[in-house]
């Protein structure tokens, strides 16, 4: 699969976890699980996650990481410059790969870290 196949993967797998842990967290109606959603699925943030994840990565991580974070892109959303959607990029490829592998318990420790704090 592609870099930007798994992180389109990817993305899907980060939303649904940033999802799940707002509604544990209370942030359970539709207005507010929205707001606060959007306030951790997007590129600035997801390039903060990233940067908290990398020294928790094994080398088989950050090899997929930084495939990810290197994939030519074509656009870049307008609230993010290119080397904070290039990191989001990167991370979202990490949790597609991890999902792919069906290594699920990886994904939730990393998660763990990412939400720390």
């Amino acid at each position: 699969m592609s870099n930007l196949g798994l992180a389109h993967l990817g993305d899907a797998v980060y939303e649904l976890l940033v999802r799940t842990w707002l509604c544990e967290h209370g942030k359970c109606t539709s207005k507010g699980l929205h707001h606060a959603a959007v306030a951790y699925v997007n590129a600035p943030r997801q390039a903060q996650m990233a940067e908290k994840l990398l020294p928790s990565l094994t080398d088989e991580e950050q090899a997929v990481y930084r495939r990810g974070r290197n994939a030519k892109v074509n656009s870049v959303p307008k609230n993010a410059d290119i080397g904070q959607y290039h990191a989001a990029t990167g991370l979202e490829a990490l949790l597609g790969y991890l999902y792919l592998r069906g290594r699920t318990e990886r994904i939730n420790e990393l998660f763990d870290i990412m939400m720390e704090g």
